[in-house]
């Protein structure tokens, strides 16, 4: 039994490129399901998908992560391939993708953009991610090249552990940040992005979504490193704390007396609070580690990419590896 493939085309008014994009995944996978997501469009989206041969599905909380969230908890699939509906992505190289998971086997597989076309990537875009990806570098510990990527293919085990809670475009950071924190085996593979269609306008707004981005980076780095965000922020506490205190210290050595109570009392109280933040970091850090083993042990109940649930046989040379690589 051959491995199933599913491939979710999120849409927003995508009329004159998803056509194209479903046709390029139907060329590169004749054997997959293709799912367009109509999220909210208001022009023929929906009847040019249908035409070209997609099975729609309709998902009315506007924003891509809302999307991905409902196809997640929709879809089962041994693979399943996310891409925007914009055909900015290659889609011929979805096959590659494909084998790429199976053959690691991988539970992610992002297809890292190759900017094919002048102005296909706007410079404010370009540097938002590099600075976005920097950021996760240094938080989470992991070499990751493009974060922001829409190209993607996922194991079963990868989307069932996953909580989707991101509403816009800061999914894909969330998914990043997901298979980073689980230390899920994840590879690249290098694809051409191209700028979009005539007709075909651009839903991400780059300073909004930027700071919707930044946010959510943020509020992961508090809830996946808690531990190293509340000593930072008891180290700044605590560093106040003895710059008021110290001349009040210094005073009492000297004299015996402590002139400036307020003072005083204002460093202790700094202090108190930045070992109260300490000690919560290190309370959030334990219940992080109890969130991630369960999300660990989810992960596990599933097999991995290639191989038959509930213990039955395969034949590897059953499975259409192919010979996609990382590049």
């Amino acid at each position: 039994m051959r491995p199933t493939i599913a491939c979710v085309v999120p849409c927003h008014n995508e009329e004159a490129a998803v056509g194209k994009v479903v046709r390029d995944l139907r060329a590169a996978l004749p054997e997959a399901e293709i799912y367009v997501y109509d999220n909210n469009s208001t022009d023929r989206t929906v009847a040019v998908a249908r035409e070209a041969g997609a099975i729609i599905r309709v998902e009315s909380h506007k924003g891509k992560g809302n999307v991905v969230r409902r196809a997640f908890a929709d879809i089962d699939a041994d693979a399943l391939l996310i891409i925007d509906g914009d055909d900015t992505y290659d889609a011929t190289r979805a096959r590659d993708m494909v084998n790429l998971l199976f053959e690691g086997p991988y539970d992610q597989v992002v297809g890292t953009r190759n900017v094919a076309a002048d102005g296909a990537y706007r410079t404010g875009h370009s540097v938002g991610n590099k600075l976005f990806t920097s950021a996760v570098r240094t938080l989470f510990g992991r070499d990751v090249t493009d974060m922001l990527s829409g190209y993607r293919v996922f194991s079963r085990r990868f989307v069932k552990s996953f909580p989707a809670l991101s509403r816009e475009f800061e999914i894909e950071t969330e998914m990043t940040v997901h298979a980073l924190s689980l230390r899920l085996p994840t590879a690249e593979i290098p694809v051409d992005y191209t700028g979009r269609p005539t007709g075909s306008e651009s839903k991400l707004r780059t300073y909004r979504d930027g700071w919707r981005i930044l946010g959510l980076i943020l509020n992961l780095a508090r809830r996946e490193r808690p531990s190293l965000v509340h000593s930072t922020i008891a180290g700044l506490l605590a560093l106040v704390a003895i710059i008021l205190g110290t001349p009040v210290v210094i005073e009492f050595a000297r004299t015996g007396t402590v002139p400036r109570l307020p003072t005083a009392l204002l460093a202790a109280t700094i202090m108190t609070i930045a070992a109260l933040v300490l000690l919560l970091g290190y309370v959030l850090t334990s219940v992080m580690h109890m969130r991630r083993e369960q999300s660990r042990l989810m992960h596990l109940a599933y097999p991995a990419p290639g191989t038959m649930p509930r213990g039955v046989g395969t034949d590897p040379s059953g499975v259409d590896t192919g010979t996609g690589s990382s590049d």
